[in-house]
């Protein structure tokens, strides 16, 4: 054993080693860039220019983080429209601005060498509180031909100029959608456009085309490696046409809906049981939750999702809607006509039951009362209190009135109303929806079973009673069925709407006209106007 080699007690003294300076840093503010290529002294000015000017560098650290128009672009081909440039995200950084100074001597004559003697001053000159980073990928570049005439428009458009914009006219289609390629351009392995390998002539697209304001969507890159999906196998089809056997791929682990079925209010027939994929999970449902749904669907063969949530404790609501599957094992939903977005019960068709008018669906929006997203801290506190409120009286069932939809033509419960006829209580509006003489023969998509005339009806006095109320006024009888009174040397009703609703699916239950009867009303409406002017003429 050699003695001479120092053991555990000649290690040096750690407790007795000197802390670091504390330095003070300066209260500087700076604002850092990390330009994506090489800058020199003599390039600062032309990397400015590409980031849009100082103007637009000085816009974007002025913004809040927070914001998403703190952005800052790079322009490589500045002043080409057609080049897309590079996203820049300003965020908020930590650092600190250095200053190192690396000691040089002066050579001597004949001295080979740089003169560095290896001594360094660095100095704390400010913070930099945001920085701008380009870490997403560049998108896809496509320059048309600049002698095109709107190519030519929109730079003059760019750099407003009135004479280049004056200057364009429609150029005539000469259908010559392939011309021959530039001979200086770009060669191509000719198996790449040819099979056999031949030479051939190179032609190019001439359709004209101009690039959209973004090609691609993906700024992070993906490590794709080239493989299969491992969930997808291999399955042999038969063409139900021509009865040829084909082989696709068909991924085992791709997303199962739970959700209702739906159907439009034109289909044929309406579903008597749920889908494959919800009948898969009846014996993993609540058992008591899903015979109780059966009951209620019994009852009232249509609900909406407020009306029968509002049957339950709000536990059990809570349950039935993270089940996802137990309302879509007892029913189904309509996407648009007068039962759109209403739980209706499996082979059930309310278009063949007259009497099934009185759960037609009728809605209303405040356009005054913004709807405003409580924050995810209010959220979650409110779950909480939930939570704790349902621990006391787990088996009491939930008595307040969010999300009912019922009108006693007295009291309303929220700033947005979705009714069912049936939920009704008002005395007056509850005499015309049980009115039978005034309905049709055939369900209608707009007015369900209602004539046109007894819906607006029904409509004009339930708006009016809504909005009266949200306003702190209750409505009386005689006020309302003022509302029913024609306009003088009219049969219409009073006007209700600020603006004309546009057909299609989901305005038919508003009011909205079928496109013949839109376009008739028009015509109406113009003949009129036309003989209104001859008479002021004459």
């Amino acid at each position: 054993m050699d003695l001479s080699l120092p053991g555990p007690s000649s290690l040096p003294d750690t407790t007795t080693a000197s802390h670091a300076p504390e330095r003070p840093l300066p209260s500087t503010h700076f604002y850092s860039v990390e330009y994506p290529g090489y800058v020199q002294s003599s390039s600062v000015p032309l990397a400015v220019e590409r980031l849009g000017g100082q103007h637009s560098i000085d816009n974007a650290f002025k913004r809040p983080i927070a914001k998403v128009e703190s952005l800052l672009e790079l322009h490589m081909r500045p002043g080409n429209p057609f080049a897309h440039p590079i996203p820049g995200d300003v965020l908020s950084t930590n650092n600190i601005l250095l200053k190192v100074v690396k000691r040089r001597r002066k050579r001597s004559e004949g001295e080979t060498g740089d003169g560095s003697v290896g001594q360094y001053t660095v100095e704390a000159v400010g913070v930099i509180p945001k920085t701008a980073r380009f870490r997403s990928m560049v998108d896809y570049q496509f320059q048309p031909d600049i002698d095109d005439p709107v190519a030519k428009l929109r730079l003059a458009m760019e750099s407003m100029d009135v004479e280049g914009i004056l200057k364009y006219t429609i150029p005539p289609e000469k259908e010559d959608y392939t011309v021959p390629e530039d001979p200086q351009s770009m060669d191509i392995d000719p198996q790449l456009q040819n099979q056999d390998g031949s030479p051939g002539p190179k032609m190019k697209s001439n359709l004209r085309l101009f690039p959209p304001p973004l090609f691609s969507r993906q700024g992070i890159p993906q490590n794709y490696s080239y493989k299969a999906n491992t969930a997808s196998v291999v399955t042999t089809i038969v063409d139900e046409e021509t009865g040829v056997e084909k082989r696709r791929l068909i991924n085992r682990m791709r997303w199962k809906g739970f959700g209702p079925i739906a159907i439009s209010f034109g289909d044929k027939g309406v579903p008597d049981k749920p889908s494959p994929t919800v009948e898969e999970q009846r014996a993993q449902a609540d058992q008591k939750l899903l015979k109780r749904l059966q009951e209620l669907f019994e009852q009232r063969p249509i609900w909406t999702r407020a009306a029968i949530f509002a049957q339950f404790a709000q536990f059990e609501v809570r349950e039935i809607i993270n089940s996802k599957f137990l309302l879509p094992l007892v029913s189904y939903v309509f996407e648009d006509g007068p039962w759109r977005d209403t739980q209706v019960r499996l082979g059930y068709d309310p278009r063949e039951h007259p009497e099934a008018r009185i759960y037609q669906r009728l809605y209303f929006r405040n356009v005054n009362h913004p709807i405003v997203r409580p924050s995810v801290v209010t959220r979650r506190q409110e779950g909480r209190n939930e939570t704790a409120q349902n621990r006391i009286q787990i088996h009491k069932p939930a008595k307040t009135t969010k999300g009912r939809t019922f009108s006693d033509g007295v009291t309303v419960t929220k700033d947005t109303a979705a009714f069912q006829l049936c939920d009704i209580t008002d005395p007056m509006l509850k005499e015309m929806i049980e009115d039978e003489e005034d309905l049709r023969e055939t369900c209608n998509e707009r007015d369900g079973w209602y004539s046109t005339h007894a819906f607006e009806c029904i409509k004009t006095v339930l708006r009016h009673k809504f909005f009266s109320l949200l306003s702190g006024h209750i409505p009386s009888r005689e006020e309302c069925e003022a509302l029913l009174v024609p306009q003088e040397g009219s049969n219409k009703l009073p006007q209700r709407h600020r603006h004309k609703l546009r057909y299609g699916r989901h305005n038919m239950a508003k009011g909205a006209l079928p496109p013949e009867d839109a376009a008739a009303a028009r015509l109406m409406a113009t003949i009129e106007q036309k003989a209104k002017n001859l008479q002021q003429q004459r």
